[in-house]
């Protein structure tokens, strides 16, 4: 039987296999983050179906690497070993669109609320008012 490489699938079958693999890896989080990440990925691989190539190998690019972040942060039995994520320098929030800065900051809001901090006026205005 004959291996099929990556080079060898279409972009279409290229999104979905990194689209499964992300929902896979997924289940190894807590149920609270992974039901908001399940949401997310969704949401963002629905917003980038029609996008252009530059932004669909950035896209793609983007979501690998954090496929092969989470990979790691879960170990090989899919438990957590530590912290999850990796923290945002300034340098890579100021190259964001504005609409992805307001997505960013709604997305910090719901993790605050899932894992039961509390939610500052800071949060609310922006840190860096």
């Amino acid at each position: 039987m004959s291996k099929i490489t990556m080079s060898q699938l279409t972009h279409p079958q290229r999104v979905r296999l990194l689209y499964k693999t992300i929902l896979r890896l997924h289940r190894g989080l807590p149920t609270e983050l992974r039901a908001l990440g399940d949401n997310y990925v969704r949401d963002e691989f629905r917003r980038h179906l029609k996008c252009n190539p530059m932004e669909a190998q950035l896209f793609m690019t983007e979501w690998a690497r954090y496929a092969s972040t989470i990979t790691k942060q879960l170990g090989l039995r899919g438990k957590p070993k530590g912290e999850l994520g990796e923290p945002l320098d300034a340098q890579s929030v100021e190259m964001l669109k504005d609409d992805q800065v307001v997505q960013l900051y709604e997305l910090m809001l719901a993790t605050k609320a899932l894992n039961g901090d509390t939610i500052t006026a800071d949060d609310v205005r922006g840190s860096n008012q």
